[in-house]
């Protein structure tokens, strides 16, 4: 597996190539054809992130000391986001959860290139997922 930074230098890498946010926002629903489709059981209101626009589902599950995602969203641009939320935070550490930088979304200028409510989103994606790790790393310890 790639490492965290690694991950986020190949997405800044795929998104300088568009010249425009039209482009880029093409690029993202792109993207969220490529998420693994999540389980319908976690398609409940038990697993929707506080805080979004459009309904974000998010499901954390612990394996091999590592902290697996799964999500989906019924907005297009919004499974796009998620989408690459997951990418680089999937099958890591809680610890590299909790600590990483996501120096990416300011790169690829997605926070201000978004709606208020978009970014909000954005920020309570990130924050559920910190969430889930900082359970996983309080339960199991950092393994």
């Amino acid at each position: 597996m790639a490492a965290l930074q690694q991950v986020q230098e190949e997405i800044i890498a795929e998104f300088v190539v568009f010249d425009d946010w039209m482009d880029r926002y093409n690029y993202l629903i792109e993207l969220s054809k490529q998420l693994d489709i999540i389980d319908p059981r976690y398609k409940t209101n038990d697993y929707i992130i506080k805080g979004c626009q459009s309904k974000v589902w998010l499901n954390a599950e612990y394996n091999e000391n590592k902290v697996v995602y799964s999500a989906d969203s019924d907005a297009i641009i919004t499974k796009g986001i998620i989408s690459l939320l997951v990418r680089v935070l999937s099958k890591r550490s809680p610890k590299e959860i909790i600590d990483a930088d996501l120096f990416f979304i300011d790169a690829i200028g997605l926070r201000e290139n978004l709606s208020p409510t978009r970014a909000n989103g954005l920020l309570a994606m990130v924050k559920q997922m910190k969430l889930y790790a900082i359970a996983y790393n309080a339960k199991f310890g950092n393994r």
